[in-house]
């Protein structure tokens, strides 16, 4: 049967998430410093072997062995470092006061031999404590263990292993948080602060910084959301899980998610487009002749692609098939307006689009958001042009105010 000690990391592993072994070394850390706290001198490299069987502990002194050195020679070279080091601050100090610029600092490694006592030991004090030792063994001297350990060493203790689990679980969540940076995940709006918002990832909270969120969107306490992650990192303080609900990317998971054949690969997304809150473009193909692939996207009855725009809070999602030729794709990238003539200007990336006038505002949108997205999703200037006469050009796809007239909002596909 499991001693009470082992029983206690078991359960402390199984509450945390934590390895059995990251405890265990936690312990061990925690203990290495109580007895320098008591026992031990600066000059030695403790390590513990802690048995959680019987809770007890045997204490080791590390050290490398490494080549004989003249002491008094080490004790020089360590001087003069001392003294260059202390020459090198003054010299920055004195440039800085009259405005001068700061000496610079050679970054080149200092050949002269080092040799640490609290980690090192002569080839020559080796021979003495083990017959036949070499340059580069490792010895492991057992040390005493003299009475318990004091009210300030079991406090230090206290705070080591606190610590080492602390940074354990970080470690756990960041590894499990980075697997999953670019995908989408369930969470909970947990609360405000200020114009950020902290959203309960389940072990974690992720941030939904300002730029990263809908405008027209609310995020009240208690609201469940899918969000992307944008970017996994660890700082100081753990592991900082950027989100955002905004990202083209997430329109493109939201279709592997939701969509078979976009996750087998059978349905390919060609190119995205998209305002986040308001509409995207999402262009489609597929090398499988038996298969539809905007029907696949579409699903029977408008079922896949509404619950695409119910989990993007109502964003209208065009779906537009892709085509290697580029005035066919830049006359699908203008639906829902059908466009009459394309000609392209391969020097300037630019292509003129000629509609008939009834199908002028539609090819614009609202605000020169159709031409706009079919800009960004084609990758071309597009202007648009009324019969014969050019409307306001679209530079980039931003048309001028004569060419926005109202115009009523487009369907989705």
């Amino acid at each position: 049967m499991a001693s009470a000690i082992e029983q206690a990391i078991r359960q402390i592993c199984e509450e945390k998430g934590l390895a059995y072994e990251a405890v265990i070394a936690a312990i061990e850390s925690a203990l290495a410093a109580a007895y320098r706290k008591d026992f031990g001198d600066k000059n030695q490299n403790i390590e513990v072997e802690f048995d959680p069987e019987t809770g007890g502990a045997r204490i080791f002194d590390v050290k490398t062995v490494v080549e004989d050195m003249d002491l008094e020679e080490l004790a020089r070279l360590d001087e003069e470092r001392r003294k260059r080091a202390e020459d090198l601050a003054a010299a920055i100090a004195a440039a800085r006061e009259k405005g001068e610029p700061v000496p610079a600092v050679s970054l080149e490694e200092d050949l002269a031999p080092k040799f640490n006592p609290k980690t090192d030991i002569m080839l020559r004090d080796a021979q003495v404590l083990k017959f036949g030792s070499k340059i580069g063994d490792i010895l492991r001297s057992e040390l005493p263990m003299d009475g318990e350990f004091g009210r300030m060493a079991a406090m230090t203790a206290k705070q080591v292993i606190t610590q080492k689990l602390r940074e354990a679980e970080r470690e756990i969540v960041f590894n499990q948080f980075k697997a999953e940076e670019g995908q989408v995940l369930n969470g909970t709006v947990q609360r405000r602060e200020g114009r950020i918002v902290l959203v309960d990832l389940g072990r974690t909270t992720g941030v939904l910084r300002p730029e990263d969120q809908v405008a027209s969107e609310r995020y009240n306490p208690g609201d469940r959301i899918k969000v992307f992650v944008r970017q996994v990192s660890l700082t100081t303080k753990g592991p900082e899980i950027l989100l955002s609900r905004t990202s083209e990317e997430m329109v493109r998971k939201l279709f592997e998610v939701e969509i078979p054949e976009v996750a087998e690969g059978r349905v390919q997304i060609k190119a995205l487009a998209r305002e986040a809150g308001s509409r995207s473009k999402v262009a489609v193909w597929t090398s499988d002749q038996q298969i539809d692939p905007i029907g696949a996207c579409i699903g029977q009855r408008g079922s896949r692609i509404q619950t695409i725009i119910s989990e993007l809070g109502g964003e209208k999602v065009d779906i537009i098939e892709w085509n290697d030729d580029a005035k066919a794709f830049i006359g699908n990238a203008l639906s829902p307006a059908k466009v009459d003539a394309v000609e392209l200007d391969e020097a300037q990336k630019s292509a003129v689009v000629k509609v008939k006038p009834d199908q002028l505002s539609l090819a614009i949108g609202k605000g020169g958001q159709n031409v706009r997205l079919a800009a960004h999703l084609s990758g071309w200037k597009i202007n648009i042009a009324e019969g014969e006469k050019p409307a306001e050009a679209a530079a980039e796809g931003e048309p001028a105010a004569s060419a926005a007239s109202p115009s009523p909002e487009e369907p989705a596909a």
